[in-house]
C-alpha cells in the first residue's frame, strides 16, 4: 500500500510517497522549513503544502515531536507552547479536507521504520530507537511491539533542565561543540537510559547518525548497537506505515 508519510521536526518537515509494503520510498523527499515559532495553524499550513505537491487525497501519516495519545499532543516539547492539548489529526484536517490522518509520536514512527524495515527487522526481545537531533526522541518496542510514547529524552539533568538541552545535536550546534565533545556527552545519556532500561539492543538515528564515525570512539556502552539504515527517511516511512496499519 502506498501511503504519503509527513515527518515534523524542529528544523525541517519532509514527505514522500512510501510502499509501506518494502518500506521505501516512492518519490523524491520534499522538504520546507519548519516554521519560526513552530505554531499550529503555521505547521498546518506547511502539510497542507506537502499534501498538495504530491497531489494527494488519501490518508497520511504523520510523525510529531511529542507524545501523542489518540490523535492529540499531550505536551507542546519543542514545539510552540499553544499545542498542548490541540487534537492534532482534527487540526491537520481542517487544513485538507480531502485527507484523513494518523498521527504518531516521531521517535516511535522512526523505530517502527526500523523495526519492520531497516537495522532491528531481526531483533527480538527490547529494543530503543533513540533519534538525535533538535531534541533526543526515543521508541521502545518488545518483540516488535511497541511501547508508544517512552520519551526518554525528558529525564532531568541538572537544574531541573532536561537532558536533550545537553546531549541533542542542537546543543552540539547551540555550544559549537566538537563531535568528540559532544560524543562524550551523547554517551552519558546512553549510559543512563542503559541502566534504566536495560535494552537488548539500541538503534541510533536522526540526521547526526551519519556522521557516527566522528564520535564512535566516545560510545562506551556495553549494549549492542547499530546506526540507523533508513537516516533521515525513517520518520516518513514509520509514520506511512503507521497509517497504512489505521488506514480506513
Amino acid at each position: 500500500m502506498d501511503i504519503l508519510g509527513i515527518d515534523i521536526g524542529g528544523s525541517g518537515i519532509k514527505g514522500a510517497i512510501v510502499d509501506t509494503q518494502k518500506g521505501l520510498l516512492k518519490t523524491e523527499r520534499f522538504r520546507i522549513p519548519t516554521p519560526e515559532g513552530r505554531k499550529p495553524q503555521d505547521i498546518a499550513k506547511a502539510v497542507r503544502a506537502i499534501q498538495e505537491h504530491f497531489e494527494w487525497k488519501d490518508n497520511i501519516g504523520v510523525a510529531f515531536p511529542t507524545v501523542v495519545v489518540n490523535g492529540k499532543a499531550k505536551y507542546s516539547s519543542n514545539l510552540d507552547a499553544s499545542w498542548k492539548g490541540i487534537q492534532i489529526d482534527d487540526l491537520f484536517c481542517d487544513f485538507c479536507e480531502e485527507n484523513t490522518f494518523n498521527i504518531i509520536n516521531d521517535a516511535d514512527a522512526a523505530g517502527l521504520a526500523e523495526v519492520r524495515h531497516g537495522a532491528g527487522r531481526h531483533q527480538a526481545g527490547t529494543l530503543l530507537m533513540v533519534t538525535i537531533g533538535t531534541g533526543l526522541g526515543s521508541g521502545l518496542f518488545y518483540d516488535g511491539h511497541l511501547i508508544p510514547n517512552f520519551e526518554l529524552g525528558h529525564l532531568f539533568h541538572k537544574n531541573g533542565k532536561k537532558i536533550e538541552l545537553y546531549a541533542a545535536d542542537s546543543a552540539r550546534k547551540r555550544e559549537d561543540l566538537s563531535f568528540e565533545k559532544w560524543g562524550e556527552r551523547l554517551n552519558k545519556f546512553l549510559k543512563h537510559i542503559e541502566r534504566i532500561v536495560n535494552p537488548d539492543f539500541i538503534i541510533l538515528g536522526g540526521g547526526v547518525s551519519k556522521h557516527i564515525h566522528k564520535y564512535r570512539a566516545q560510545i562506551t556502552i556495553k549494549t549492542d548497537y547499530l546506526v540507523s539504515e533508513k537516516q533521515n527517511h525513517s520518520g516518513i516511512i514509520g509514520a506511512a506505515c503507521y497509517a497504512a496499519d489505521h488506514h480506513k
